[in-house]
Order: C-alpha cells, then sequence, then structure tokens
C-alpha cells in the first residue's frame, strides 16, 4: 500500500492487468447479486434527478416500477445507492442483445446527458471507500475473469484503463503523482 494525496492505494490497483471484456462478461457488474445497488456520493443524487427525464425511455417497465416505488435513489447522505430490481440488477440497467449497460452512459453518449453515470460505476473493479480518507482498491469478482485474461492479452493495466474515471474523481495532478508511484 502506498498514500497518494489523502488517499491510502492498494498495490494491486497499480499491477493488475485489466480491460473490460463487457461481451464475455454480459455486463455483470450491473447485475451483481446483493440488493444494494451502486454506490453514490451525495452530489449525485441530483445529478440523477437530473438525468432521469433522458433514459427513462431506455428503461423496462420493472425497472421503471422499481424506481416508483423505491424512489430514484435509496440511503441517505453518505450511504446513497441506485436502486436494485429484485436482489439483482441496478434499476437503470438496459439490456442490449443480452448485455446489461448503463441506460445514463448510453443518454450521456448520446448527447442527452451531461453526466455520464456514477462515479462508482465509472471506476469499476476499482472501489473507493471513505474511512477518514479514502481507501483505493481493486475487487476482483469472478465475473471479471474474461477482463483479467484481455488485459494480460493486450498488456493493459488497471491503472491505465481506468485512466479517465480515476481522473474524474480525483483530478489529473493525484493520478500524475499515483502513476509516479506505481512506477517505484
Amino acid at each position: 500500500m502506498f498514500i497518494v494525496g489523502l488517499a491510502v492505494v492498494e498495490d494491486e490497483v497499480c499491477d493488475v492487468s485489466f480491460c473490460c471484456d463487457v461481451g464475455a462478461c454480459k455486463g455483470a457488474c450491473c447485475c451483481l447479486e446483493g440488493g444494494r445497488g451502486a454506490p453514490l456520493e451525495d452530489s449525485e443524487v441530483q445529478e440523477i434527478q437530473a438525468a432521469f427525464p433522458a433514459v427513462r425511455g431506455y428503461l423496462n417497465e420493472i425497472s421503471l416500477l422499481t424506481l416508483e416505488a423505491k424512489g430514484l435513489v435509496e440511503g441517505g447522505p453518505g450511504d446513497h445507492t441506485t436502486p436494485c430490481v429484485g436482489n439483482r440488477e441496478c434499476a437503470y440497467v438496459y439490456f442490449d442483445g443480452g448485455v446489461a449497460r448503463c441506460s445514463f452512459e448510453r443518454a450521456f453518449l448520446e448527447g442527452r446527458s451531461r453526466w455520464r453515470k456514477p462515479v462508482s460505476c465509472h471506476l469499476f473493479p476499482i472501489r473507493v471507500r471513505r474511512f477518514g480518507g479514502d481507501f483505493v482498491r481493486y475487487e476482483e469478482i469472478e465475473e471479471c475473469a474474461p477482463g483479467r485474461a484481455k488485459g494480460e492479452l493486450e498488456q493493459v493495466r488497471l491503472r491505465d484503463f481506468l485512466e479517465e474515471p480515476l481522473v474524474r474523481r480525483f483530478g489529473r495532478g493525484w493520478y500524475e503523482s499515483f502513476l509516479g508511484e506505481c512506477r517505484k
């Protein structure tokens, strides 16, 4: 482990090979069992409310009924999440050829929303936990085995694959310092 700014970073974040292979995993990270959806920053609650009209049309009936019953987000300050359908997929998932995809990202890529998606989703399989500061770790799950294999094959490190969301979350200066630590 090492420290960058106010964040403690696990070594695995630097060392793991990873390049998402959504064709193989079918978007499994959006459908993990457990009943709690994607962790949200408090500021993202307003982003979800603003983006919802743009994503509503991508969602199936059960997702819309879930959001009507549970609300657009669950939890309270410091503990917000996206709602889940049943005990599995995020209520904001839509399916495209059997692949779970994010409706927020779709609206963003189509120019219908200025917000891409929750930063926790953008960073996955990196997880950030707050314990007085940030704790940045790699979460290895079996569903991401194709991403690890593709990263090995293409010689892509997780730290490089997730540059954009790391910069989004921590800033360019932090990311450059992080890379410097990784190369030590």
